[in-house]
């Protein structure tokens, strides 16, 4: 029997359970990141808001997953301290769509896809696959037993 745990937004999860699936929602200009370890079977997700915690110090203490900048580094560390190991994690993206911003003005997805690629750099990790851009909507899916990432959005599924 498959448990399915919602990510919300401004939200993060871990599990090393076989049955959890992992869920996000409404991943418009919001990023969407799942890290997983096959050899330990363990797997995140978080889904952020904005790029940098600059902007409101006090509501990144409160909630640091809102922000790309200090939620990855948080599903980063804890996905660590849970067993997962660096050279063995695959991370994948989905979002960063401009839905609410038609002249581009604010660009908030983009933003948020060049926080993490700037985070991951720095780290020295690579990002596997990812889904982002566009003017469309996406949902993220990660099953914590086979480690398969999905992104439906406008009716299609597809592993990424």
């Amino acid at each position: 029997m498959t448990n399915r745990i919602v990510v919300g937004i401004a939200e993060m999860a871990l599990s090393s359970e076989h049955q959890d699936i992992l869920v996000t929602y409404s991943l418009g200009s919001c990023l969407g990141v799942t890290i997983y370890d096959p050899d330990a079977k363990i797997g995140g997700m978080i889904h952020c808001m904005l790029p940098v915690s600059g902007v409101d110090p006090q509501k990144a203490e409160k909630s640091p997953s809102m922000f790309v900048d200090t939620g990855v580094t948080k599903l980063l560390n804890e996905i660590y301290c849970a067993g997962a190991k660096k050279e063995r994690i695959i991370i994948k993206a989905a979002g960063c769509a401009q839905l609410l911003d038609p002249k581009g003005l604010f660009k908030i997805g983009e933003r948020n896809f060049t926080v993490l690629r700037k985070l991951l750099w720095k780290n020295g990790i690579l990002l596997k696959s990812n889904v982002i851009g566009g003017s469309v909507s996406r949902t993220m899916i990660l099953e914590i037993g086979s480690g398969k990432t999905f992104v439906k959005s406008q009716g299609e599924e597809v592993e990424i």
